[in-house]
C-alpha cells in the first residue's frame, strides 16, 4: 500500500541521482578535452526517471530508493512529489546521494557516468522492509544503479501475480552473467541493441538483428522481451511471436531519460492490463516525446502533450 493506503499501480525499486549536465559541440574521444556548456543540474536517476515519466502520465507510483542528507537529496525528493510519486519509501543517509555526469551532443546522443553513492547502500534489508507493498504491488520496475543482490531480493520479495520490469542498466560486467532467477522473473526484459548483447554473453561489437536479439533472449529464460530501438521504435517479443513498432518521426535535441521514460510508461501500462504490444506502441511515444526537450524528467510528457504525437505503421512476424 502507499502512504494513502492505496494499493499503487506501479512500484519502482531504484536509484535517485543528479544529473550534472553539460551540453558539447560533439563527443570527446577517449583521452580528449572539449570545451562544455555552463553545468545544469537535474532530477536524474533511472529509478526516479521511470517513477517520475509514470507518475506525470497518471499512475499512482511509488518510488523505493535511498538518496543522501544533502541539497541533491532534497532536489530529488522534491521533484519526485512534484511530478506526484509517493516518496514515503525514499530512504535518507549513509553516503551522499548518487551522482550522474552526463555530455549531451548535438544530435541529442550522450555519455553519462554514474557516482553511485546513497544507491550502493539500497540494502537487501531495505528492500526486505518494503516487503508489504512489493507483494501488492501489480507491478514492479527494476533496473540496475543499485547493488545487483537488492534487485534479486526484490525478484525473491514481490507477489505471485506481480509483473517485474527490468531494465539491466548499467550492465554490470560483460563478463558477468544475470542470475538465472532474475532473468526468468523478468516480464519483460527491457534492453537496448547494446545492453541486449551483452545479456547474451556477446560483445558490444557483436550485431545481430533485433528480433533474432529477442528471441535469444526469449531462450535465456525471459518470459517477454522488448529490445528498444531509439528513433526506430522497439521490437517486442514473446511466446506468441514478435512485432516490430515504429516511432514517430521528432527533431531529437536530448536523449537523457528517454529509455527510463518509455521503461516508465510500459510498466504503468502493463499494470493497466494492456498486453506487451500495446503498452510498448505507448511507451514508445514516450520516449519520442521527451526526446525533445532538454533535461530527464523535465522533458517527460504529460496526457495532453502526448497526444499529438502518433505512431508510423508497424510490422509484425
Amino acid at each position: 500500500m502507499d502512504s494513502t493506503g492505496t494499493a499503487p499501480d506501479l512500484v519502482v525499486v531504484g536509484s535517485a541521482n543528479a544529473d550534472i549536465v553539460v551540453r558539447v559541440e560533439r563527443l570527446p574521444e577517449p583521452g580528449e578535452t572539449v570545451r562544455g556548456s555552463e553545468a545544469r543540474i537535474h532530477p536524474g536517476g533511472k529509478g526516479a526517471n521511470q517513477a517520475a515519466a509514470a507518475a506525470r502520465l497518471g499512475a499512482r507510483v511509488v518510488l523505493l530508493a535511498r538518496v543522501g542528507e544533502d541539497a541533491h537529496g532534497a532536489l530529488l525528493l522534491g521533484a519526485q512529489r512534484a511530478a506526484g510519486v509517493d516518496t514515503s519509501r525514499v530512504l535518507t543517509g549513509g553516503a551522499p546521494t548518487g551522482v550522474a555526469l552526463i555530455t549531451v551532443g548535438p544530435d541529442g546522443d550522450n555519455t553519462i557516468v554514474v557516482s553511485p553513492g546513497a544507491n550502493a547502500r539500497l540494502s537487501v534489508a531495505d528492500v526486505r522492509a518494503g516487503a508489504a507493498l512489493l507483494a501488492a504491488a501489480p507491478v514492479v520496475s527494476l533496473q540496475l544503479e543499485i547493488a545487483l543482490e537488492s534487485v534479486v531480493e526484490v525478484v525473491r520479495t514481490v507477489g505471485a501475480a506481480t509483473r517485474v520490469v527490468f531494465n539491466p542498466s548499467p550492465f554490470p560486467s560483460p563478463f558477468a552473467p544475470l542470475p538465472a532467477e532474475l532473468l526468468t522473473a523478468c516480464d519483460p526484459l527491457v534492453v537496448n541493441e547494446h545492453e541486449a548483447r551483452l545479456v547474451l554473453g556477446g560483445s558490444a561489437g557483436a550485431r545481430r538483428a533485433p528480433e533474432e536479439s529477442a528471441r535469444a533472449l526469449l531462450a535465456l529464460g525471459a518470459r517477454s522481451v522488448v529490445v528498444t530501438l531509439g528513433a526506430h521504435g522497439a521490437v517486442v517479443a514473446d511466446a506468441r511471436g514478435s512485432a516490430r513498432l515504429a516511432a514517430p518521426r521528432v527533431e531529437a535535441v536530448d536523449s537523457t531519460g528517454a529509455g527510463d521514460a518509455f521503461t516508465g510508461a510500459l510498466a504503468w501500462r502493463l499494470g493497466a492490463g494492456d498486453d506487451l504490444a500495446t503498452a510498448a506502441r505507448f511507451a514508445v511515444r514516450v520516449g519520442a516525446a521527451t526526446v525533445t526537450r532538454h533535461g530527464a524528467q523535465s522533458s517527460y510528457p504529460t496526457p495532453e502533450e502526448l497526444a499529438a504525437l502518433r505512431p508510423a505503421a508497424d510490422s509484425d512476424e
